[in-house]
Protein backbone atom coordinates (compact mmCIF):
# COMPACT_ATOMS: atom_id res chain seq x y z
CA UNK A 1 0.00 0.00 0.00
CA UNK A 2 1.33 3.47 -0.79
CA UNK A 3 2.33 5.14 2.48
CA UNK A 4 3.17 8.72 3.37
CA UNK A 5 6.26 9.11 1.09
CA UNK A 6 4.52 7.60 -1.93
CA UNK A 7 1.34 9.62 -1.43
CA UNK A 8 3.24 12.86 -0.83
CA UNK A 9 5.36 12.24 -3.95
CA UNK A 10 2.16 11.78 -5.95
CA UNK A 11 0.63 14.95 -4.47
CA UNK A 12 3.75 17.02 -5.19
CA UNK A 13 3.80 15.84 -8.80
CA UNK A 14 0.07 16.37 -9.33
CA UNK A 15 0.38 19.96 -8.12
CA UNK A 16 2.92 20.54 -10.88
CA UNK A 17 1.01 18.71 -13.61
CA UNK A 18 -2.76 19.13 -13.25
CA UNK A 19 -3.51 22.23 -11.14
CA UNK A 20 -5.38 24.77 -13.23
CA UNK A 21 -6.72 22.16 -15.63
CA UNK A 22 -10.43 21.58 -16.20
CA UNK A 23 -11.96 18.09 -16.11
CA UNK A 24 -13.92 17.55 -19.32
CA UNK A 25 -15.23 14.05 -18.67
CA UNK A 26 -14.73 10.69 -17.01
CA UNK A 27 -14.43 7.03 -18.04
CA UNK A 28 -14.45 3.98 -15.79
CA UNK A 29 -14.96 0.24 -16.10
CA UNK A 30 -15.15 -0.66 -12.41
CA UNK A 31 -17.89 1.32 -10.73
CA UNK A 32 -17.19 -0.12 -7.28
CA UNK A 33 -14.08 2.06 -7.08
CA UNK A 34 -16.30 5.14 -6.96
CA UNK A 35 -18.09 5.37 -3.64
CA UNK A 36 -20.30 8.25 -4.79
CA UNK A 37 -23.47 7.58 -6.83
CA UNK A 38 -22.16 7.03 -10.37
CA UNK A 39 -24.57 9.34 -12.17
CA UNK A 40 -23.88 12.13 -9.69
CA UNK A 41 -20.15 11.49 -9.99
CA UNK A 42 -20.16 11.91 -13.77
CA UNK A 43 -22.44 14.95 -13.59
CA UNK A 44 -20.57 16.72 -10.79
CA UNK A 45 -17.00 16.02 -11.94
CA UNK A 46 -17.49 17.40 -15.47
CA UNK A 47 -16.41 21.00 -15.93
CA UNK A 48 -14.67 21.28 -12.57
CA UNK A 49 -11.35 23.13 -12.41
CA UNK A 50 -8.53 21.58 -10.36
CA UNK A 51 -7.46 24.14 -7.74
CA UNK A 52 -4.91 22.27 -5.61
CA UNK A 53 -3.92 18.81 -4.40
CA UNK A 54 -3.16 17.94 -0.76
CA UNK A 55 -2.32 14.86 1.29
CA UNK A 56 -4.18 13.85 4.43
CA UNK A 57 -2.52 10.76 5.90
CA UNK A 58 -2.61 8.29 2.97
CA UNK A 59 -5.46 10.10 1.22
CA UNK A 60 -5.08 12.33 -1.83
CA UNK A 61 -7.46 15.29 -1.78
CA UNK A 62 -8.01 17.08 -5.08
CA UNK A 63 -9.74 20.42 -4.48
CA UNK A 64 -12.10 21.41 -7.30
CA UNK A 65 -14.09 24.48 -8.25
CA UNK A 66 -17.66 24.64 -7.01
CA UNK A 67 -16.48 23.78 -3.47
CA UNK A 68 -15.95 20.09 -4.29
CA UNK A 69 -13.21 17.68 -3.21
CA UNK A 70 -12.21 14.47 -4.97
CA UNK A 71 -10.70 11.97 -2.53
CA UNK A 72 -8.51 9.13 -3.77
CA UNK A 73 -7.26 6.42 -1.42
CA UNK A 74 -4.98 4.14 -3.39
CA UNK A 75 -5.29 1.21 -0.95
CA UNK A 76 -3.14 -1.87 -1.69
CA UNK A 77 -2.19 -1.61 -5.36
CA UNK A 78 -3.55 1.68 -6.69
CA UNK A 79 -1.52 4.55 -8.11
CA UNK A 80 -2.38 7.67 -10.08
CA UNK A 81 -0.89 8.36 -13.50
CA UNK A 82 -0.86 11.39 -15.78
CA UNK A 83 -0.54 10.69 -19.49
CA UNK A 84 -2.57 9.71 -22.52
CA UNK A 85 -4.55 6.55 -23.24
CA UNK A 86 -6.66 5.27 -26.12
CA UNK A 87 -9.86 3.46 -25.19
CA UNK A 88 -10.96 0.70 -27.55
CA UNK A 89 -13.99 -1.10 -26.15
CA UNK A 90 -12.79 -2.62 -22.89
CA UNK A 91 -9.12 -2.09 -23.77
CA UNK A 92 -7.18 0.86 -22.38
CA UNK A 93 -4.02 1.39 -24.40
CA UNK A 94 -1.31 3.75 -23.09
CA UNK A 95 0.13 6.27 -25.53
CA UNK A 96 2.49 8.32 -23.34
CA UNK A 97 4.72 8.82 -21.40
CA UNK A 98 7.15 5.97 -22.08
CA UNK A 99 7.40 4.74 -18.47
CA UNK A 100 3.66 4.14 -18.36
CA UNK A 101 3.86 2.20 -21.61
CA UNK A 102 6.89 0.09 -20.68
CA UNK A 103 6.00 -0.96 -17.12
CA UNK A 104 3.27 -3.65 -16.81
CA UNK A 105 2.36 -2.38 -13.32
CA UNK A 106 0.69 0.60 -15.03
CA UNK A 107 -1.69 -1.36 -17.24
CA UNK A 108 -4.58 -1.87 -14.78
CA UNK A 109 -6.40 1.39 -15.52
CA UNK A 110 -10.00 1.45 -14.29
CA UNK A 111 -10.71 5.19 -14.05
CA UNK A 112 -9.73 8.08 -16.32
CA UNK A 113 -10.46 11.80 -15.93
CA UNK A 114 -10.05 13.73 -19.19
CA UNK A 115 -8.38 17.13 -18.89
CA UNK A 116 -8.78 20.18 -21.11
CA UNK A 117 -5.16 20.11 -22.32
CA UNK A 118 -5.46 16.62 -23.81
CA UNK A 119 -3.82 14.94 -20.83
CA UNK A 120 -5.60 12.39 -18.63
CA UNK A 121 -5.51 11.54 -14.95
CA UNK A 122 -5.86 7.77 -14.52
CA UNK A 123 -6.07 5.31 -11.67
CA UNK A 124 -4.27 2.00 -12.18
CA UNK A 125 -5.25 -0.60 -9.60
CA UNK A 126 -4.42 -4.29 -9.99
CA UNK A 127 -6.59 -5.57 -7.14
CA UNK A 128 -9.38 -2.99 -7.49
CA UNK A 129 -9.34 -2.00 -3.82
CA UNK A 130 -8.77 1.73 -4.38
CA UNK A 131 -11.47 4.15 -3.30
CA UNK A 132 -12.67 7.38 -4.94
CA UNK A 133 -15.19 9.75 -3.36
CA UNK A 134 -16.49 13.05 -4.75
CA UNK A 135 -18.39 15.43 -2.52
CA UNK A 136 -18.73 18.97 -1.28
CA UNK A 137 -15.99 20.31 0.95
CA UNK A 138 -18.29 20.25 3.98
CA UNK A 139 -19.32 16.64 3.32
CA UNK A 140 -15.77 15.41 2.76
CA UNK A 141 -14.28 17.15 5.77
CA UNK A 142 -16.85 15.44 7.97
CA UNK A 143 -16.22 11.90 6.74
CA UNK A 144 -15.56 9.76 9.86
CA UNK A 145 -12.55 8.11 8.18
CA UNK A 146 -10.91 11.53 7.89
CA UNK A 147 -12.01 13.03 11.19
CA UNK A 148 -10.69 10.03 13.12
CA UNK A 149 -7.16 10.27 11.74
CA UNK A 150 -4.32 10.82 14.18
CA UNK A 151 -1.60 13.47 13.80
CA UNK A 152 0.53 13.27 10.69
CA UNK A 153 3.82 11.41 11.13
CA UNK A 154 5.84 14.21 9.54
CA UNK A 155 4.14 17.00 11.44
CA UNK A 156 3.68 15.65 14.97
CA UNK A 157 5.84 17.12 17.77
CA UNK A 158 7.79 14.81 20.04
CA UNK A 159 5.73 15.57 23.15
CA UNK A 160 2.52 14.64 21.34
CA UNK A 161 4.19 11.56 19.87
CA UNK A 162 5.30 10.47 23.35
CA UNK A 163 1.87 11.08 24.87
CA UNK A 164 0.07 9.13 22.15
CA UNK A 165 2.45 6.23 21.55
CA UNK A 166 3.75 5.87 25.09
CA UNK A 167 0.28 5.22 26.49
CA UNK A 168 -0.74 2.50 24.06
CA UNK A 169 -0.72 -1.13 25.23
CA UNK A 170 -0.38 -2.81 21.83
CA UNK A 171 2.74 -3.94 20.01
CA UNK A 172 4.71 -0.93 18.83
CA UNK A 173 4.63 -1.90 15.15
CA UNK A 174 0.84 -2.14 15.24
CA UNK A 175 0.58 1.21 17.03
CA UNK A 176 2.74 2.88 14.38
CA UNK A 177 0.42 1.54 11.68
CA UNK A 178 -2.76 2.59 13.52
CA UNK A 179 -3.99 5.59 11.52
CA UNK A 180 -6.04 6.86 14.45
CA UNK A 181 -2.85 7.10 16.54
CA UNK A 182 -0.24 8.36 14.05
CA UNK A 183 -1.26 8.75 10.42
CA UNK A 184 0.74 7.99 7.29
CA UNK A 185 2.83 4.98 8.36
CA UNK A 186 2.28 1.46 7.07
CA UNK A 187 4.05 -1.88 6.90
CA UNK A 188 7.15 -0.76 5.03
CA UNK A 189 8.21 2.23 7.07
CA UNK A 190 7.22 0.86 10.47
CA UNK A 191 9.75 -1.95 9.86
CA UNK A 192 12.36 0.54 8.70
CA UNK A 193 12.05 3.01 11.57
CA UNK A 194 11.98 0.29 14.22
CA UNK A 195 15.24 -1.10 12.81
CA UNK A 196 16.84 2.35 12.86
CA UNK A 197 15.68 2.84 16.47
CA UNK A 198 16.76 -0.71 17.48
CA UNK A 199 13.32 -1.58 18.85
CA UNK A 200 11.67 -4.99 18.51
CA UNK A 201 8.35 -4.77 16.60
CA UNK A 202 6.57 -6.83 19.29
CA UNK A 203 7.60 -4.62 22.23
CA UNK A 204 4.56 -3.07 23.95
CA UNK A 205 4.40 0.63 23.17
CA UNK A 206 3.77 1.58 26.80
CA UNK A 207 6.97 -0.22 27.83
CA UNK A 208 9.20 2.04 25.73
CA UNK A 209 11.55 4.24 27.75
CA UNK A 210 11.88 7.98 27.20
CA UNK A 211 15.12 7.34 25.33
CA UNK A 212 13.53 4.69 23.11
CA UNK A 213 10.65 7.02 22.30
CA UNK A 214 13.09 9.77 21.34
CA UNK A 215 15.06 7.36 19.18
CA UNK A 216 11.90 6.12 17.51
CA UNK A 217 10.62 9.64 16.89
CA UNK A 218 13.96 10.59 15.34
CA UNK A 219 13.98 7.39 13.26
CA UNK A 220 10.44 8.08 12.03
CA UNK A 221 11.41 11.50 10.74
CA UNK A 222 14.69 10.27 9.26
CA UNK A 223 13.20 7.32 7.41
CA UNK A 224 10.14 9.15 6.06
CA UNK A 225 12.18 12.14 4.88
CA UNK A 226 14.72 9.86 3.21
CA UNK A 227 11.97 7.86 1.49
CA UNK A 228 10.28 11.07 0.34
CA UNK A 229 13.56 12.34 -1.11
CA UNK A 230 13.93 9.03 -2.99
CA UNK A 231 10.32 9.26 -4.22
CA UNK A 232 8.95 6.28 -2.34
CA UNK A 233 9.28 2.50 -2.41
CA UNK A 234 8.39 0.30 -5.39
CA UNK A 235 8.90 -3.25 -4.12
CA UNK A 236 5.41 -3.97 -5.44
CA UNK A 237 2.89 -1.93 -7.42
CA UNK A 238 3.62 1.70 -6.56
CA UNK A 239 4.68 4.01 -9.40
CA UNK A 240 4.78 7.81 -9.62
CA UNK A 241 2.44 9.74 -11.91
CA UNK A 242 4.70 9.15 -14.91
CA UNK A 243 4.88 5.42 -14.24
CA UNK A 244 8.35 5.39 -12.68
CA UNK A 245 9.55 3.41 -9.66
CA UNK A 246 10.53 4.99 -6.37
CA UNK A 247 14.15 4.44 -5.30
CA UNK A 248 13.86 3.80 -1.55
CA UNK A 249 13.62 0.05 -2.20
CA UNK A 250 17.29 0.17 -3.21
CA UNK A 251 18.38 1.36 0.24
CA UNK A 252 15.82 -0.20 2.60
CA UNK A 253 17.19 -1.77 5.77
CA UNK A 254 14.91 -4.69 6.65
CA UNK A 255 11.56 -4.62 4.85
CA UNK A 256 11.29 -7.79 2.73
CA UNK A 257 14.96 -8.57 3.38
CA UNK A 258 14.39 -11.78 5.34
CA UNK A 259 17.37 -14.15 5.24
CA UNK A 260 19.65 -11.29 4.21
CA UNK A 261 22.36 -9.94 6.52
CA UNK A 262 21.59 -7.02 8.82
CA UNK A 263 23.47 -3.95 7.60
CA UNK A 264 24.61 -3.20 11.18
CA UNK A 265 25.65 -6.52 12.67
CA UNK A 266 25.49 -9.16 9.94
CA UNK A 267 22.77 -11.25 11.64
CA UNK A 268 20.15 -12.70 9.31
CA UNK A 269 16.97 -10.61 9.11
CA UNK A 270 13.86 -12.47 10.27
CA UNK A 271 10.24 -12.20 9.18
CA UNK A 272 7.42 -12.94 11.61
CA UNK A 273 3.65 -12.75 11.33
CA UNK A 274 1.76 -10.04 13.18
CA UNK A 275 -1.95 -10.43 12.67
CA UNK A 276 -2.43 -10.43 8.92
CA UNK A 277 0.83 -8.60 8.25
CA UNK A 278 4.55 -9.35 8.40
CA UNK A 279 7.28 -7.75 10.49
CA UNK A 280 10.94 -7.76 9.45
CA UNK A 281 13.63 -7.20 12.06
CA UNK A 282 17.13 -8.08 13.21
CA UNK A 283 16.97 -10.47 16.22
CA UNK A 284 20.32 -9.18 17.52
CA UNK A 285 19.88 -5.43 17.07
CA UNK A 286 16.19 -5.40 18.02
CA UNK A 287 15.86 -7.53 21.13
CA UNK A 288 12.53 -7.96 22.87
Amino acid sequence: MPELPEVQTTVNDLNKKIVGRKITGAWFDWGKTIKSPLREFEKNIKGKKILKVERLAKNILIYLSGDFILLVHQKMTGHLLVGKWKIEGKKVIPIEPKHIISDPQNRFVHLILFLDNGQMLALSDLRKFAKVILGTKNYMENLPELKELGPDALEIRFEDFKNIVGQKHGKIKQILMDQTAISGIGNIYSDEMLWVAKIHPFKPANKLSEKELKNLYSAMKKVLEKALKLRGTSVSDYRDIEGREGKYADVRYVYQREDEKCQRCGTMIKRVKMGGRSAHYCPKCQKL
